[in-house]
């Protein structure tokens, strides 16, 4: 559950670190998972960073803990952005945990305009990409509890830009 957010910070730490003075980066960033210790926490409880790396249980912790929803949903009092990385069509219970934590946190921050945008790299097996865009679109308006266009649904497609006559194995007839 915390390999994705650890891996995030670890890609912050690469691209807002380097060039910036130590301890100063342009965004402040923490990870806070429930891996960290008691003086991590502390420091992210009465100082809150910009963004907040966490998961979803952690996120269910943070609404119903006292201390915990007192300084950090406090400091998120004007979110602009709820991102969820790795969505999945979640099926059964888990599905409706996550899409109620969801809509909890936006009700508990008066955060109605909040842009939720949500990232994967397994949604999407439709037979064309305007299939995928609607599904993605369903899906990701059920999870967030807001209207989501398929227009909003952005894909990639990998596109050679070496020419494939360089890729050609030449092999010499053997003995």
């Amino acid at each position: 559950m915390n390999a994705l957010a650890n891996s995030q910070l670890g890609e912050m730490d690469k691209f807002l670190g380097p060039g910036f003075p130590v301890g100063k980066p342009p965004v402040r960033f923490a990870r806070y998972t429930g891996q960290e210790n008691e003086e991590a926490r502390d420091a992210i409880l009465n100082n809150p960073p910009d963004v907040l790396l966490t998961n979803y249980v952690m996120l269910e912790l943070i609404l119903t803990r006292p201390r915990e929803r007192q300084h950090l949903i406090k400091a998120a009092g004007d979110l602009k952005f709820l991102v969820l990385d790795e969505l999945h069509t979640y099926r059964g219970r888990q599905g409706a945990d996550v899409s109620m934590l969801v809509r909890r946190l936006r009700e508990t921050l008066k955060a109605e305009d909040v842009i939720c945008v949500g990232t994967s790299a397994t949604m999407g097996t439709g037979a064309t990409f305007a299939d995928i865009r609607r599904d993605v679109a369903t899906v990701a308006t059920r999870l967030f509890g807001a209207p989501v266009s398929e227009d909003n649904v952005i894909g990639e497609r990998l596109r050679r830009i070496t020419p494939m006559s360089r890729w050609k194995i030449q092999l010499s007839p053997s003995n």
